[in-house]
């Protein structure tokens, strides 16, 4: 049991998906997996442990932010022996050919600051996602026949962004969607020797302004789910 985790020891499986909302980490756990169990809900931070085709799977929300998955990426990996955690999310696209419900598979996560800058400090290190868990995703995802795209994508440490400049600058860059939390989660990876991956459904655009609707971002959020799921134990 940690600060963040009440889950008593053996109760957090290797592999771990994270969302960010707790709600929908209880949704992805009744969902998908066989027999789910909460495991946690210190602070209303739900995680769940259950099977998915005989294989033990945690789903644990992280909060929002680069801040809150930090917390829950370290204790997870120092704590309960995690190896493979792969963030679960939304994201807002960046690039004219991605559309919504799209899925996105992050290779690198660029950022501003994370909370590991103060253990980097000068370096601009290169957060990147497993090749293994990246690859199995794409392979995942083509036999889903999933709209899905590959390459960067923009950890902000703010939603209500005020830097027009700085989004054409990632759009001018190929940068494919924004997001909140996959840089810090691919450097504590990183850090520890575990697996990351972040498997994100298009919910806006940045572009177009468009935007799923609240009841549909559940019904399109499935096959991220799945797909997370193929890659872990592909």
């Amino acid at each position: 049991m940690t600060i963040h985790i009440g889950a008593d020891p053996g109760d957090i499986a290797e592999t771990v998906l994270m969302p960010g909302d707790p709600y929908r980490a209880r949704w992805a756990a009744e969902t998908f997996l066989e027999s789910p169990r909460r495991v946690n809900e210190v602070r209303g931070m739900f995680g769940y442990t259950g099977t998915w085709q005989g294989h033990p799977v945690t789903i644990q929300g992280s909060g929002m932010g680069m801040p809150s998955l930090s917390i829950y990426a370290n204790e997870l990996i120092r704590d309960y022996g995690a190896k493979t955690l792969i963030r679960i999310g939304s994201c807002g696209a960046m690039q004219s050919h991605v559309k919504l419900r799209d899925v996105i598979l992050a290779m690198t996560a660029s950022s501003i600051s994370t909370p590991s800058r103060g253990i980097l400090r000068e370096l601009a290190f290169a957060p990147c996602a497993d090749w293994g868990l990246l690859k199995a995703a794409w392979d995942a995802a083509q036999a889903k026949w999933t709209m899905v795209h590959a390459g960067g994508i923009y950890s902000s440490d703010v939603f209500y962004d005020e830097r027009p400049d700085l989004n054409e600058q990632m759009t001018r860059h190929g940068i494919l969607a924004v997001e909140m939390e996959a840089a810090e989660l691919y450097t504590v990876a990183a850090r520890h020797g575990a697996r990351a991956l972040a498997v994100l459904t298009v919910s806006d655009h940045l572009l177009t302004g468009e935007a799923l609707p609240a009841a549909d971002r559940e019904n399109s959020f499935g096959e991220m789910v799945e797909i997370a799921l193929a890659a872990a134990f592909a």
